[in-house]
């Protein structure tokens, strides 16, 4: 494993995509069972995408206290049902929310912008999530993030870049299938969060990833933001290191 500390964040690149899911979720597992040896329930974010795969399935085999967690979901298609075989909703529920005893869990097709409702009730322990190709996180893309967002979660339409590379992690077929917008937490609601777990693997994200650790903190690469975070620890494995190696 090799270490880099830009700012404030802390990148952690590992030989390969199996030791990069362990570590995380061994990381991942530590901060949950702090946090709940100080308080009697958490809240947690959960971001949907293969990258995540690895993580969650090393977190989902830990003997945790999950009954004292509450789970909660990051973005959504607009006109996907949680149930639909490529929603976010689905995947989370394979990946992890069907697997373990949540206190509870709530997928925002169940209530679209009134979602904010529920996070304003919830202050965020820890979020779990990626970047994409095009340096977004959730689905704050360039040209709709916003680090000064009023809202808590909003409607965005997702750019080209974004929409092509659901196809390259294989949930839709061509381009077209891809929807056009999706529900989204906002920057300001992931900062808001205690503790970042960001998990990045593959080399289609190597150049996100040089640019977070590199590029300028701005709203033209959203996932720079992580870098002011007193709490952010992204994952990588070679492919997707390779730049910062």
């Amino acid at each position: 494993m090799k270490t880099i500390t830009k700012d404030k964040l802390k990148v952690n690149i590992y030989g390969t995509r199996a030791e990069m899911g362990v570590a995380a979720a061994e990381d991942v597992a530590a901060c949950i069972e702090k946090l709940l040896s100080e308080k009697e329930t958490i809240n947690m974010i959960f971001a949907a995408a293969p990258s995540q795969n690895d993580m969650l399935e090393n977190l989902a085999k830990k003997n945790l206290p999950w009954e004292r967690i509450n789970a909660l979901h990051m973005d959504e298609y607009v006109g996907l049902d949680k149930s639909h075989p490529q929603s976010f909703g689905k995947y989370l529920y394979d990946h992890i929310f069907g697997l373990v005893n949540f206190a509870s869990v709530k997928y925002i097709s169940d209530y679209g912008i009134k979602y904010s409702e529920i996070l304003e009730k919830n202050h965020i322990d820890i979020i779990c999530m990626g970047i994409g190709e095009n340096g977004h996180i959730a689905f704050n893309d360039p040209g709709v993030a916003d680090f000064n967002d009023p809202l808590l979660i909003k409607e965005a339409l997702l750019d080209d870049v974004c929409r092509m590379q659901q196809v390259h992690d294989g949930c839709f077929p061509t381009f077209d299938d891809v929807p056009k917008s999706a529900y989204t937490i906002t920057v300001p609601t992931m900062f808001g969060a205690d503790n970042l777990f960001c998990v990045v693997p593959a080399a289609t994200k190597a150049e996100a990833v040089f640019r977070t650790v590199n590029e300028e903190i701005s709203e033209n690469c959203p996932a720079t933001i992580m870098r002011r975070h007193n709490s952010a620890v992204m994952y990588c494995d070679s492919d997707s290191g390779i730049k910062l190696l």
